[in-house]
This record gives C-alpha cells, sequence and structure tokens, in this order.
C-alpha cells in the first residue's frame, strides 16, 4: 500500500519535498496535487515510470499526457516558443492552464507516437513547483481518474484506489476540487480552445 505523506500546499516542507524528489529520481509513480486537481506524477525522462503511468490510468500510448515546467525557459526547451506564445503564457502562467504546443527534440519519444505535440504545465502550486525543481526535470502528469471516470480531490480515496496498483506514494496537499485544466492550443499561433476547465477564458480573450 502506497505511503500518504502529508505537505503543506501553501509552504512546502523542504525534507519532505526531499522525500519526494528522492522516489521520483528513483523512477517512483506518486499522486500530488496541482492548482486544479490530483496528477499521477513521474520523472519525465524515465521510460519505465512514463509507461506505468499510462499503465495506472490504463491509457493507450496515443493518449496526449502534459507535463509540468518549472518556468518559460523550461517550456522553450520542450516546446517551440514562438512570440506569440511567449507573450500568452507570460499572462497565464502560472495558472489552470494546459497549453498544446509544437514539440521539440528534447521531448522523449514515448509521449509523441505519431504526434509532434506537447502539453505543458506550469501550475499555480508551491507543492507541484517545488517538486518539479528539486527534480531538476519536468514531472509528467496525469489527472487522477477512478475506475468509474471519476476525478479523485481526497488523497485518501486515491490511496485506497491505487495504493495497491503501483502507486508509490500520495502526496496529501488538502481536499482540492474536480475542475481540470482549461486546455488551449496555441499550434499555429492561433488560440483554440480544446477544452474548458478551471482556467477563465476573459483571461485568453475568448
Amino acid at each position: 500500500m502506497a505511503n500518504i505523506l502529508v505537505m503543506s500546499p501553501h509552504h512546502p516542507q523542504p525534507r519532505k519535498v526531499g522525500i519526494v524528489v528522492d522516489a521520483l529520481d528513483r523512477g517512483g509513480l506518486i499522486a500530488y496535487p496541482t492548482d486544479t486537481v490530483y496528477g499521477f506524477g513521474c520523472d519525465l525522462h524515465n521510460r519505465k515510470a512514463v509507461d506505468r503511468v499510462y499503465q495506472i490510468r490504463n491509457l493507450d500510448k496515443s493518449h496526449m499526457m502534459s507535463f509540468v515546467c518549472p518556468n518559460l525557459a523550461g517550456v522553450a526547451r520542450y516546446a517551440q516558443m514562438t512570440d506569440f506564445a511567449y507573450r500568452i503564457l507570460k499572462r497565464i502562467l502560472p495558472g489552470p492552464y494546459t497549453v498544446i504546443m509544437k514539440a521539440t527534440s528534447e521531448v522523449p519519444r514515448v509521449l509523441l507516437q505519431k504526434r509532434r505535440t506537447v502539453g505543458i504545465r506550469i501550475p499555480d502550486s508551491p507543492i507541484a513547483m517545488s517538486l518539479v525543481e528539486g527534480l531538476g526535470r519536468p514531472i509528467l502528469s496525469s489527472s487522477v481518474v477512478s475506475q468509474d471516470g471519476d476525478i479523485l480531490a481526497d488523497p485518501r480515496d486515491i490511496r485506497d484506489e491505487f495504493g495497491n496498483r503501483g502507486l508509490d506514494l500520495v502526496v496529501d496537499g488538502g481536499f482540492l476540487g474536480n475542475i481540470p485544466s482549461t486546455v488551449i492550443s496555441l499550434i499555429d499561433d492561433e488560440i483554440e480552445l480544446i477544452r474548458e476547465g478551471k482556467g477563465e477564458l476573459d483571461t485568453l480573450g475568448l
């Protein structure tokens, strides 16, 4: 059964951050809070860990997953950053948005398949940011969804459902809602709404 590690959502304790980063660095699979919902997370560059995320979510490899970057410089390493995209990202991030952009060669192949696009997040979450900064590499992220298709908002529910199915650690940052991020595409320097979620559309001019 996966352990639960309670962490302050506003001031993550460095010792506890170190425990989680250690788990990620060893190829562990965690559940952790973002600024929207809980997500499954792992080291983006660990192929076996990425496979475990697809497995625990029961998703085909054609399903696009997003990953968390620490800042816009990190985004530019993995996504093609145009002036237009930079202006939009600077306005909305950190925040509850997933942004689809054209991928660079730095993105692991397992995430691309036949696609050449990626989903990028910089959540407004001290816990998520402390973890990605501590790891020094992006964290793959996929919403924690139950077998019934419900987004799980309670860390103990997450542990109960997935604790014996390959999940190593649950980072408890408190009860979250079940509204996911707003997903937009910036491909070809055009804003396209893919999914309306927690991120406000007024900020995007939509």
